[in-house]
């Protein structure tokens, strides 16, 4: 059965791994990110690098995800974009090949719109890139993402 808040919603309340799989309870995990996390874009740009550099791309996830859902409409699919290729990261760190290649595809494919104008100093072009790479060559070592054009190689 389920773990469910106060007002009944489900909420997962085991621990989890840097990846994000659940672990038993009573474990000792990684902390995940709250529920309802606000960021403004810039400052969850900021989280989801580090997470990613701290190999932790399921977190990252779920920052760019809290990202997508309050973002305005012109906006959505970049987020969207951003938060499946921390997925996609996500699943080449589980050993899923198949659903990473998947998933960075879809991902890049989302971005490539927000190209010629990325919102935020989003390094859309480099994100789109190293997602194409990453698809066709997963690899274990350093992902090497950036997703700020101010973000230091």
């Amino acid at each position: 059965m389920r773990d469910r808040d106060e007002s009944g919603r489900p909420r997962n309340a085991r621990p989890r791994d840097a990846y994000g799989r659940p672990l038993p309870h009573g474990a000792t995990g990684i902390p995940t990110m709250p529920d309802e996390i606000d960021m403004p874009p810039a400052e969850a740009l900021t989280e989801a690098q580090r997470l990613l550099d701290e190999d932790r791309p399921f977190h990252a996830h779920e920052v760019l995800e809290a990202v997508w859902k309050a973002a305005p409409e012109s906006e959505r699919e970049l987020w969207r974009g951003l938060a499946q290729v921390a997925v996609g990261v996500t699943h080449l760190r589980r050993g899923n090949a198949r659903g990473a290649e998947a998933l960075l595809s879809r991902a890049a494919d989302r971005l490539v719109p927000y190209q010629e104008d990325p919102p935020h100093g989003v390094d859309v072009q480099g994100v789109v890139k190293r997602a194409r790479e990453l698809a066709k060559e997963p690899e274990d070592g350093p992902i090497g993402l950036r997703l700020s054009q101010s973000s230091s190689a």
